[in-house]
């Protein structure tokens, strides 16, 4: 196979892409955060919005994903009223949009936002309201996108069910999907199997952290216990992998493959908590090789300082991948997205193919 031509970061900007792993308090402008901060009197590490992005960043870059999670303090910190809600949505729907992502399911945890006295569902109002303002604030800026958004339930509190409950009641307003996060290790996913089993009566979807921090256990049960549709992260498939010339794949990572069960890989961030040594040695590399229904995501853009434009650059140096490659990770993610078949087929046919279509050229 002829190696892919190389592809300017500025291009990968404009191509349409599409956004599975996105959390919401992990994508805050930091003048935004400085700005919310004062009105709240809140403390961060300093008040210089420049400074501030390269404090997050560099506190994140630990190798330590129980450490990476203490950088949330201050972004929680800041989201506890239904305005500042409403204003991260709206800034993050724009700020993916003038990235070129044309589809992404951002996530939150809403019990994480209850400070203020804001009850869970006016947390899911107002970002959900956000969203919408953000959507059209972006039409109208010639970059259209489509947000659906994701309520994540923290694996070590014992709120799953309520959560999950609280996204289902909200399924017909924006809310596509559920999700657990939190630390793996001592908190594993059988332990929310209630709410799993709720969403499942209930024909809604959802993912489940599993296979970054911890290994295998963990994507096992969040397959073969708690039915996950999809892996948040699921880096650690790569341990059912034997290298050599021809790979060998494990009864696990055979199933994963076989099943198309889709993995949300998020290179950078998973460089941070130690989960991959380095872009250029991340296992995404083998994975895309071995056809396995690999989506490439940011995770939290302001601690990993990127956007999906940036993680398609950094494979592109480290794989040598080009346009081909770009759109195969775009359809991926679209194919494995939480939202009707036709609207995932709509954005396909009409947004995606046709614009790689002349790339490719």
């Amino acid at each position: 196979m002829s190696p892919s031509p190389s592809i300017r970061y500025e291009d990968i900007v404009r191509a349409p892409k599409a956004l599975l792993h996105d959390h919401l308090d992990g994508g805050l402008r930091p003048a935004t955060i400085v700005e919310l901060a004062a009105e709240v009197g809140h403390e961060l590490p300093t008040t210089d919005a420049e400074a501030l992005g390269r404090w997050f960043v560099a506190a994140a870059d630990s190798g330590s994903l129980e450490r990476y999670l203490e950088t949330f303090a201050h972004t929680v910190a800041v989201m506890q009223t239904a305005g500042a809600l409403r204003r991260v949505a709206r800034e993050c729907a724009q700020d993916l949009a003038a990235d070129g992502v044309v589809y992404a399911e951002v996530r939150f945890a809403p019990e994480q936002h209850l400070e203020r006295d804001l009850t869970l569902d006016q947390v899911v109002e107002a970002v959900l309201a956000g969203f919408v303002e953000g959507s059209a604030l972006a039409a109208e800026a010639g970059t259209p996108i489509r947000v659906g958004t994701l309520l994540t339930a923290m694996r070590h509190a014992a709120r799953s069910q309520e959560i999950a409950e609280l996204a289902v009641r909200h399924r017909d307003h924006g809310v596509v999907g559920f999700d657990i996060a939190g630390a793996e290790a001592g908190f594993p996913p059988t332990r929310h199997l209630d709410a799993f089993e709720y969403l499942q009566r209930e024909n809604f979807h959802f993912t489940i952290h599993a296979g970054e921090a911890f290994g295998l256990p963990s994507i096992w049960q969040a397959i073969q216990w708690c039915g996950a549709d999809r892996l948040g992260h699921g880096v650690r498939i790569v341990d059912d992998i034997t290298p050599g010339p021809e790979p060998t794949l494990g009864r696990l990572a055979a199933y994963v493959r076989d099943k198309r069960i889709p993995l949300e890989l998020c290179p950078s961030s998973n460089v941070q908590t130690g989960a991959a040594a380095s872009i250029a040695e991340h296992p995404i590399g083998l994975l895309r090789d071995l056809r396995f229904r690999v989506t490439v995501n940011t995770d939290n853009r302001l601690m990993s300082g990127t956007s999906v434009s940036r993680e398609m650059a950094l494979l592109s140096d480290a794989f040598g991948y080009g346009w081909r490659e770009v759109q195969w990770f775009t359809i991926n993610a679209m194919k494995s997205a939480f939202i009707p078949f036709d609207e995932r087929l709509r954005i396909i046919d009409e947004v995606i193919k046709p614009a790689y279509a002349k790339l490719l050229a």
